[in-house]
Formats: C-alpha cells, structure tokens, sequence
C-alpha cells in the first residue's frame, strides 16, 4: 500500500519536476526522494515520471495522481488540525500565504508576537502575488491569504487589517527627488521599475496614472521586478522611479535617502481572506482573533 510519505514526496517531485529540489525542500536526501518514487511505481507497476537525462517530467499516470495525492494530504492535515484542537493551543500549524508588500512589511512582527503567546503552534508563510494568494486559498493549500487588492469571490471570507499608501519613489539624483508634483507628461516620459503583471501594486499604479490622465499604453517600464524590496534596492542605486507602498520606503525617506511623491489615489486595504467551507482550526481562529480589525470592512 501508498504510504503519506511517499504521496508526500511525490507531491514534492510532481511541483519541483526535480528530485534534488524535492530532496531539499523536504530535507531529505536525494537517494530517499529517487528510493521513494521507485517504490511507489514497482508496487503499482506503473511510470509515474519520464526519466530523460536530467530531465524529469509527469508520464498520464503522474498527472492524475496530482490531484488526488494533494487531496489526501489536505485532508490529512485538517484531521490533524482537528485532533491538535481537542489539546487547546498547545499543538497546530498555521498556513499563510501572502502578497508582497503585506507579508514582508506588516505581517511579520505581528507573526513574532503571535509565536511567543503560542509557542507549540507552528506557523509558515509563503509570498505571492494577488492572483496567487486567492488561488492557493481557494485551492485549500492553506489556511489564511492576506492580500493588498479587492477580493470578489464568494468562496471566502473577507476582513480589512490595515491599510497602507501609494507613492512615487525615486532615488538621490533624480530630478524629481525633493519635488511635491509631477506632471502627467512628466509621468509618461519617466522611466519606470514596476512590479509583475498580477501584482496588486501593480494593478493599482496603473489604476492612479490612468486617473491622473497617463496614456499607460505610452509608460516606459524599463524594468519588471518580483518584489518591493528588489525595488527599493534599485532606486537607491538611482535608477528610476517606481510606485510604492509607503510602508516599504518609510525607513528611506525618513533617512533621506529616497523621496516620496503622494498619488492621488484612496489607502489600500490588505484585506485577509479565508475558504467559507473550509474547516477553521483553534490556531487559525486564534491568529485572526490576534490581528486588529478596521471598522466598516466587510466580515462576511
């Protein structure tokens, strides 16, 4: 018979499509990853994998066993959640994926303070972007998302946290550094480092320019990158300007060494979310209950 172990590290192979990853991610060796697939498929006498050099790949048989492998492993996991309730908050896990600017800015010190009130209670966090933390809530592969764009799906539940502001940032040397206005011909002939498409600071920059009449067909993006941080490092090296969060620049305005220029354009919520029929463990429910709440959100 299949065992959880070796759906567990197939699962790890079918995403990684690569043993030595599988290996380290699941902190095993290379040779228990390879030892656990080839038992797995001389027991049931079917390939799983194309084996071609290096080059690993999902045979049919591979491809349908995804889906119901990650079933029993989630499944698995909320029969675990359940029994860690019935000891209070002394046990659980706490499954959390969010987008950039709130999961690297804002979440982690309220993390910090959750673990030490709950010590036996394990806690991840995964980054995405928007389109990302609804697709992994929605999927089941965790427990919360929280987000920075609007949630409009009736699967989950939706409660406003916080909220933060765009702004333009440019570095030192930059001949809008220590303006207060920019005009919108301005705007469109100013190079830009932007986030990736399906990125919600993205979306709502885009949203901003086009109210403040900029052709968005005419921005000059010449620089696509996967998180603010990455930004904010090449606006410091003085290379263009971006729209971003005020709380991943506030420590370099406040030092100078970055300027803000305000958009008009209303706070951004990050809104937390989580699957309506899904089952809510004691340690999940403990989390929210420790994050604050705005008033007027909606917490359907």
């Amino acid at each position: 018979m299949m065992t959880l172990e070796q759906l567990r590290i197939f699962v790890a192979v079918a995403e990684e499509l690569h043993f030595t990853r599988a290996a380290r991610r699941l902190r095993l060796t290379q040779p228990a990853v390879s030892s656990a697939i080839a038992t797995l498929e001389q027991a049931h006498q079917v390939p799983l994998f194309h084996r071609i050099g290096r080059s690993v790949s999902l045979t049919e048989a591979g491809r349908l066993l995804v889906p119901q492998a990650r079933l029993i492993l989630r499944q698995v996991a909320g029969a675990e959640q359940q029994l860690a309730d019935l000891s209070g908050l002394r046990h659980g896990t706490v499954r959390i994926i969010a987008s950039q600017t709130a999961g690297t800015c804002w979440l982690p010190p309220r993390l910090h303070r959750f673990a030490e009130q709950y010590p036996g209670v394990s806690i991840t966090l995964a980054i995405g972007n928007s389109r990302q933390v609804l697709a992994a809530v929605l999927a089941g592969d965790v427990d919360l998302g929280l987000l920075e764009s609007a949630v409009d799906d009736p699967h989950v539940s939706r409660r406003v946290c916080a909220e933060d502001r765009l702004v333009i940032a440019v570095g030192q040397g930059h001949p809008w550094f220590g303006r207060a206005t920019v005009t919108a011909a301005e705007l469109e002939q100013a190079a830009w480092i932007a986030r990736e498409d399906g990125s919600g600071t993205r979306a709502q920059f885009e949203q901003a320019l086009h109210g403040l009449g900029v052709d968005l067909r005419r921005l000059r993006i010449t620089l696509t990158l996967p998180n603010g941080e990455a930004i904010r490092t090449a606006l410091l090296s003085g290379h263009g300007a971006a729209g971003l969060s005020d709380l991943v620049v506030a420590d370099d305005v406040a030092a100078g060494r970055l300027h803000a220029l305000p958009l008009p354009v209303a706070p951004r919520a990050f809104t937390l979310i989580r699957h309506l029929e899904r089952y809510e463990a004691a340690a999940t429910r403990a989390f929210v209950a420790s994050l604050p709440v705005l008033s007027g959100v909606d917490r359907s």
